[in-house]
């Protein structure tokens, strides 16, 4: 049986608003203010075994929406206005359950238990090695052949002192997907009146066993589906990247930005060197890799920054994580035909996963993902949402 989190546990608190140099400024839609923030209940369809898949509306004061689904726990859309006050959903996914189940792919999951890849499935804990599901050629990634985004959460509302949200728990038992240890995990979702939607993660173990948790939505600022995400400019807050061999592995090093196309240290556009002829640029088919973000202690510090600029939407993204996974949606390819009859086609979304390193349980000097008992598993992820001048 699932375990069940007590909603008045958790009070998220978020960082303020504050325009920037760029001009930036918060999203504001006077017509909603009145309203204040609600979250309300519904329906999304039934799985194949007739369980019922619950859907979560949050809407803050200023126009801004999240739905999401307590099945793996998916952001099915993310509506946000532009520099004309225009809504428009900026996360690719699909209108109806089927679309989900027919041909998953991640989008707007939970991952878990280990986001990213491990090496062969395998690794070792106190001299005993354990095998996963292989899921990725021979490797194993984001949870599995069944990870965290293919299964029902339990989950209520969510209502603080700053914002409106959703609780999702559940527990992974012992051996899931090959996993040690029984794993109860709690993910929240919250929105706030400043425009920031936050992720926060909390797990224990009886077992010694690897964690490393992430939120996986396909971002296209210019809206979903609409062209591809080429013109998108961003700022990556890292001077090293790990880069990888050809099963997209990485080699253990720590590699510097600085002369490569993995350098995003100054606003750069996605497409302005995804086509180079560079090894890791090939090996992943764009990018595909986990950058070293600087860390100002231990709270939370930026991560990205994006603009779309022909709708001045921006997205900044503070963590308290060591890594960010930045996937230019190289494998989607047209097959996929997502909400409002859209077509996925190449490089029509991107991902930012906030997370600890890729292959860490095979890795002695990246930083430690194996959580045990007696320990608590916490991460905090914020998106800011603002529009640009």
């Amino acid at each position: 049986m699932q375990q069940r989190f007590k909603a008045t546990i958790v009070v998220l608190a978020v960082l303020p608003i504050v325009a920037t140099a760029t001009g930036s400024r918060p999203i504001a839609l006077v017509k909603d203010a009145a309203k204040g923030p609600s979250v309300t209940l519904g329906s999304f369809g039934r799985l194949p075994d007739g369980r019922a898949v619950e859907l979560f509306t949050l809407r803050n004061g200023r126009g801004v929406e999240v739905r999401a689904i307590n099945y793996g726990g998916i952001i099915v859309s993310l509506k946000v206005p532009d520099r004309k006050g225009h809504l428009d959903d900026i996360v690719l996914g699909h209108d109806d359950l089927e679309g989900y189940l027919r041909k998953p792919a991640y989008f707007g999951a939970i991952i878990g238990r280990y986001a990213n890849r491990i090496a062969k499935g395998r690794f070792e804990i106190d001299r005993k090695v354990f095998q996963l599901a292989t899921n990725d050629g021979p490797n194993h990634l984001h949870g599995g052949e069944r990870g965290f985004d293919k299964t029902i959460w339990n989950a209520e509302e969510l209502k603080t002192k700053d914002g409106v949200g959703v609780m999702f728990t559940r527990t992974s038992p012992d051996g899931e997907e090959g996993y040690p240890g029984r794993l109860d995990v709690r993910v929240t979702y919250t929105l706030n009146d400043r425009n920031e939607l936050v992720f926060e993660y909390f797990a224990t173990t009886d077992q010694p066993t690897p964690v490393n948790l992430t939120q996986h939505s396909y971002f296209n600022l210019a809206g979903d589906g609409r062209r591809d995400v080429l013109g998108h400019e961003l700022v990556i807050e890292a001077d090293q990247f790990t880069p990888v061999d050809s099963d997209l592995i990485p080699t253990g090093e720590l590699t510097p930005v600085a002369g490569t196309p993995m350098d995003f240290r100054k606003s750069t556009a996605i497409g302005a060197r995804i086509a180079q002829d560079d090894v890791q640029l090939r090996r992943g088919r764009g990018y595909d890799h986990n950058f070293v973000l600087r860390r100002n202690g231990g709270g939370l510090s930026r991560a990205v920054r994006v603009l779309e600029p022909t709708t001045g939407r921006t997205l900044e993204i503070l963590t308290t994580e060591p890594g960010l996974q930045f996937y230019s949606g190289n494998f989607l390819d047209g097959t996929i035909t997502g909400k409002r009859g859209h077509v996925y086609r190449h490089r029509f979304g991107f991902c930012l996963e906030t997370q600890h390193f890729p292959d860490a349980p095979n890795q002695p000097s990246f930083p430690n993902t194996i959580l045990r008992p007696g320990q608590e598993y916490r991460s905090k992820t914020v998106l800011r949402f603002e529009v640009q001048r």
